[in-house]
């Protein structure tokens, strides 16, 4: 296993699409507070992940790659698209019926959303840039991750529009985290 230096941003990334996928397997099999608990760890997985591609990896795909605009604009559209039933599913009982068909319906769009950046992003990605240049992507990610809102926020799929409103959603997410803690 690389080290956190050594780690590239396209290694980085297929290993969080990896947690993600195993994190979708324990909310599918488990029940009542570990479903709970389970299911919020893929919520803030899932809203960090995306905010960081969104403000560092798509960026530098839509400016360096060859049909990089048009890789990136399916991206964030499959992206909105997603976080808006995150986002209906995060205010859900995960004891509630329709949960699961939701929670099916998200896994299938957000697995085939991971597939689509590995195949048309992540492989342009490792062929046009260098591997300190990847090196330096992955610590960007670390660190936009590190201050990510842990809630999504359909409507908020650019780097300008994270910039701008992520770090108020992140510090209202976090305490948000705090409380719902403190409560259990």
């Amino acid at each position: 296993m690389k080290t956190a230096m050594e780690q590239d941003v396209i290694d980085l990334l297929r290993e969080q699409h990896g947690e993600i996928r195993d994190l979708f397997d324990l909310v599918r099999t488990c029940e009542g507070g570990e479903r709970r608990e389970a299911f919020q760890r893929l919520v803030r997985l899932l809203a960090v992940h995306e905010t960081a591609e969104e403000e560092i990896v798509h960026p530098a795909a839509r400016r360096s790659l060859p049909g990089g605009d048009g890789i990136v604009d399916d991206r964030l559209a499959e992206e909105r698209s997603a976080k808006e039933l995150l986002s209906e599913l995060d205010g859900m009982d995960t004891d509630d019926p329709q949960f699961m068909v939701k929670l099916d319906k998200l896994r299938t769009d957000v697995l085939t959303h991971a597939r689509a950046e590995e195949r048309y992003e992540f492989a342009k990605l490792q062929a046009e840039f260098s591997e300190k240049e990847r090196r330096s992507l992955a610590a960007a990610v670390k660190a936009a991750e590190a201050t990510a809102p842990t809630h999504p926020h359909p409507g908020t799929e650019s780097a300008a529009k994270n910039l701008l409103a992520g770090p108020p959603m992140a510090i209202m997410d976090r305490v948000r985290d705090l409380i719902r803690n403190a409560r259990k």
